[in-house]
Order: structure tokens, then C-alpha cells, then sequence
């Protein structure tokens, strides 16, 4: 036996490393993930650690630089992840499938690739006709956050964001009661010996459900409104303690608002946009320096004061009352919020790919269509056609067209 011989059966013996499991049998996507450019958005759609995952199943990502910076994802960790970093919008919207957060705005329109997917929030109250005639013009899929649900008919993303909204909505009207925003120098809550501050809630949904829970172990009073009782009735269930509710009627709400110190509006649209509930009249008669926190801006609000604000310019006052109308209050956590983002989108990409594309990603699980409001050159969701009198076409028609 040669000496050659004698070293290769020796290094046969030695540990070796094993190599990187990549998925084989499925079709690769390539998903692009933009920096944000509008309403101070600080999310993005998935961490590193799912990026990583994506990779491992044979996908490819292009991050656009800085995209999970304000989320504190750094772009190293993208590229550790397997990641290509991207030095400018037009390299990532190269990629068919684009996940981001905030609807597509006009500069990023001249990028997207002709027939691509976008997965992306809708924000309908801010869109006009001409926001939909140039998704149909560029030929585009479009999958809103605001529609999508999952096998249990729940609407994922917006049960997702409305707990983190519900949680931190209690310490932004917290923020604004005390001295240091200009309120009126009371703490949110109740302490020994002086009566608690008062609380009402329009609405008995997840928002609410988790406010509510925040605002009663702050020891608050609070009162919640809704318009259907088995809403009222599944909220006191889900909480688990006694709480002041009542179905809308104009003379118990006023005399609510009336005396309360904050007013939180988190009663969602059932047809594209929110009721309208709080006159300008009621609000007039709100204590000077109390807040309204409208958390249903997005979708025209529930207030008649209402007006949309932003992070940078988050109130304005009216009637002396303090107004929070920020569309992405999520934004503010947005380490948290991109997390939760990533674990809905993780999955149903990992499927994607499994399946064989969007197309039939969406064949094969109708309960996902209902998250497409345009596909190819047309719109699929009947509301927002008839809203702006555009044609329509029911997605399963076009998808057994296609097959």
C-alpha cells in the first residue's frame, strides 16, 4: 500500500462537516424586499432568520439596503442569512414575488417588473382610481394585508397588528395625558384615593380585547361600545373579568365621551370603509385636554374629527382635544411587528414554493383568495370596483381560465 493510499483511508476516518440542506423538487422563488419610503414606515415583512429559512429551501431574496434597519436588522444579518443586498430599489423590484408593508407609491411604480406579485398593505381610504388603473396597466397580482385569512376564515395580518396596536395604543394615550406632550397632567389609571381615569372603547374586536386588558390592570374605568351584542358578549369571554358594555345608542355614548378622558375608535369597516360614530358635536363637548386615539384611520376612521397624522406629526388638536390619527401604529414597534409579519409570511411562502408559484398557490387554497384584490390586468375584489366603477372579474373564473 502506497503512502497516498494509507493518508486517504486515515482522512476517510476524520469528522467532516456536514453540507447545508437545501430543499430540491420545488420551484425557487425570488423574492424582493424593498426599503420603505412613505408614512415613516419602520417594518419589514421578514426577519433574517426567515430569510435564512427561505434560502435553505432553495429560495433566493435580494434585501434592499437599509430595508431592516429601523426594524434593528442590520444588512449584514440579511446577507448572513443568505441574502443579496441590493444597493437600489430597481435591483430588488427585478424580483417576481415583492413583499413589503406600505402600498406601492408613485416613485416605486416605475420599477416593478411588468405581471410581478406584490404582497403589500392597500390602505384603501388613501388610494384613488388611479392607483388601481396603473396595478391593471403593469399587469400585477396584488395580495392586500387587509383581506387576507387564513383556513379559519381570520384575517391573519390584521389580527396580528391589532394586538400590537391594542397593546400599545393604552401607552400612547398615556404618553398624551401627561405634562410632557402639553395634556392635562393626569395619569392613565387610578391610585389610591382619586378616582380612575375613564376609558372609552368603540368597538369589541382584537384592538379593543387588548387595549382593554391594558387599561384594566392600569386600574381605568372603562366603558365599550359596539354595535352588535355577540361582539360585546365574546369580548367579556375572552377577557374573563366584568366589564361596562353597551350597544351603541347615541345618549349613552354622548354622556360617555362626554366625561371620558380618552376615547379609543377601533371599530372596523365591514364593506371597505369604518362608521363614522363620534359627531363633531360630541367631540366639541369632550374635556379640554382629553384624547381620541382613532386606530380605524386606515379605513376612514370613526370619528368626524378625523384627520390621518403621521409618526413624524402624530396629533393636532380640535375643540382642545387631543387627536392621535396614525394609519400604522405598529410602526412604533417595529422590531415586534416585523416578527410577527415574518412568522405569518414564512409559511405560506415555504407553500408557495412547494405548490409551484402564486398561481398555484391560490388554486390550490381558495380560502387565500380572498387576500387578491388584482390579478393580471384586473380587479378581483367587487368592492373596490364598484367603488371607482372599474371592471371586475371573480378570481376563480380567471384562475380556472388559467388551468
Amino acid at each position: 500500500m502506497t503512502g497516498f493510499e494509507e493518508l486517504a483511508k486515515q482522512t476517510a476516518l476524520y469528522p467532516k462537516e456536514s453540507p447545508l440542506a437545501v430543499k430540491q423538487g420545488q420551484n425557487s422563488l425570488l423574492i424582493g424586499l424593498p426599503k420603505e419610503v412613505s408614512l415613516q414606515e419602520s417594518r419589514i415583512a421578514l426577519t433574517p432568520e426567515a430569510v435564512a429559512i427561505l434560502v435553505r429551501h432553495g429560495h433566493d431574496v435580494i434585501v434592499e439596503q437599509g430595508a431592516g434597519a429601523k426594524a434593528h436588522f442590520a444588512d449584514n444579518e440579511y446577507s448572513e442569512a443568505g441574502a443579496r443586498i441590493a444597493y437600489s430599489p430597481k435591483e430588488v423590484y427585478e424580483a417576481s414575488l415583492i413583499l413589503k408593508v406600505e402600498p406601492l407609491v408613485e416613485a416605486e411604480f416605475e420599477f416593478v417588473k411588468h405581471g410581478s406579485t406584490i404582497i403589500s398593505a392597500l390602505n384603501l381610504p388613501a388610494q384613488d382610481r388611479d392607483y388601481f388603473k396603473r396595478i391593471n396597466e403593469k399587469n400585477l397580482t396584488m395580495i392586500g394585508y387587509e383581506f387576507v385569512e387564513d383556513k379559519a376564515g381570520n384575517m391573519t395580518v390584521i389580527r396580528s397588528m391589532s394586538e400590537i396596536a391594542g397593546s400599545t395604543v393604552m401607552l400612547i394615550a398615556g404618553e398624551y395625558l401627561s405634562n410632557a406632550d402639553n395634556g392635562r397632567g393626569i395619569i392613565l389609571g387610578g391610585i389610591t384615593g382619586i378616582p380612575p381615569t375613564k376609558v372609552v372603547m368603540l368597538g369589541a374586536g382584537t384592538v379593543t380585547e387588548y387595549a382593554l386588558r391594558t387599561a384594566l390592570g392600569m386600574g381605568s374605568d372603562v366603558k365599550v361600545f359596539d354595535k352588535q351584542l355577540y361582539k360585546l358578549q365574546r369580548l367579556k369571554y375572552a377577557v374573563g373579568q366584568h366589564v361596562y358594555t353597551s350597544i351603541i345608542d347615541s345618549d349613552t355614548l354622548t354622556e360617555a365621551i362626554q366625561r371620558a378622558d380618552v376615547v379609543i375608535g377601533a371599530m372596523r369597516a365591514d364593506d371597505g370603509l369604518s362608521p363614522v360614530v363620534v359627531t363633531e358635536d360630541m367631540v366639541s363637548r369632550m374635556k379640554p385636554g382629553s384624547v381620541i386615539i382613532d386606530v380605524s384611520i386606515d379605513q376612514g376612521g370613526n370619528f368626524e374629527t378625523s384627520r390621518m397624522t403621521t409618526h413624524k406629526t402624530p396629533t393636532f388638536r380640535q375643540h382642545d382635544v387631543i387627536h392621535y390619527c396614525v394609519p400604522n401604529i405598529a410602526a412604533r414597534v417595529a422590531y415586534t411587528a416585523s416578527m410577527a409579519l415574518s412568522n405569518i409570511f414564512l409559511p405560506f411562502l415555504l407553500e408557495t414554493g412547494t405548490t409551484g408559484g402564486i398561481e398555484q398557490m391560490l388554486y390550490a387554497n381558495r380560502w387565500f383568495m380572498k387576500g387578491v384584490y388584482a390579478h393580471k390586468g384586473t380587479l378581483t375584489n367587487l368592492y373596490i370596483a364598484q367603488k371607482f366603477n372599474m371592471r371586475f372579474k371573480a378570481l376563480d373564473l380567471l384562475l380556472a381560465a388559467r388551468f
